[in-house]
Parts: C-alpha cells; sequence; structure tokens
C-alpha cells in the first residue's frame, strides 16, 4: 500500500512554470512505477507522463513533450512534474498514481492500471 499527496499546484499566467510534487508514504516506494494524471472540468483524465520504477524509462502525453519533465527522489519518497510554458489548455486537476510494474522498460499510460491515487492538485493557466 503506498498513499500520495500532491502539492504544488496554482495560479499562473501562460508562459510561466510550476513545479509539481507528489510525496508517498507507505513501504517500497522505489519499487513503484509512478505517473501523473489530469483532468479538466468534463473531461476524461488523461495520461501526461510517468517514470518506471528504476527512472530509467519515462514516458510523455504529445501535448506536454518537451514541455514537462517527470522525475523521482527516491530518498524522499517523492514524484516531481516540472511543468514549463504552460499554455491555458493545461488547465486541470493533476493526479499522481502509482503501481507495481515490474518491467522498468515500459511507460503503463492507462489510468485504469494504476490502483494508488492522490487527491489532486488544482494547476490554473491564465491566457
Amino acid at each position: 500500500q503506498v498513499q500520495l499527496v500532491e502539492s504544488g499546484g496554482g495560479l499562473v499566467q501562460a508562459g510561466g512554470s510550476l513545479r509539481l510534487s507528489c510525496a508517498a508514504s507507505g513501504r517500497s516506494f522505489r519499487s513503484y512505477a509512478l505517473a501523473w494524471f489530469r483532468q479538466a472540468p468534463g473531461n476524461e483524465r488523461e495520461f501526461v507522463a510517468a517514470i518506471s520504477w528504476s527512472g530509467d524509462t519515462t514516458g510523455y502525453a504529445d501535448s506536454v513533450k518537451g514541455r514537462f519533465t517527470i522525475s523521482r527522489d527516491n530518498a524522499k519518497n517523492t514524484v516531481y512534474l516540472q511543468m514549463n510554458s504552460l499554455k491555458p489548455e493545461d488547465t486541470a486537476v493533476y493526479y499522481c498514481a502509482a503501481e507495481r510494474i515490474i518491467l522498468s522498460s515500459v511507460v503503463v499510460r492507462s489510468a485504469a492500471d494504476y490502483h494508488f491515487w492522490g487527491q489532486g492538485t488544482q494547476v490554473t493557466v491564465s491566457s
């Protein structure tokens, strides 16, 4: 079991940056693959970025590739999402997710494959 708590959301102007953090409690954090998803009002939850348990493999949605970076610090039990060049269409509630995924070469992009979720943090990008 792992519990996840996101932080770092807020209001930012277009072109600005934010860094989201997701702190995990529970054992074996380093054995979990981690991901960020987001959900805007009226939309389904969509994949943003993921990182394997080893940290060797990352994956991004096309809409954020080149602007967002996911990373993890196993010593701090924390996963980060650095978001640069933010756009109004990035406005959403951002969720952290975790799952035991053995293959370190695989990035899992489906929300249904993650069983542990944080409560979400709001990101609003003004134009």
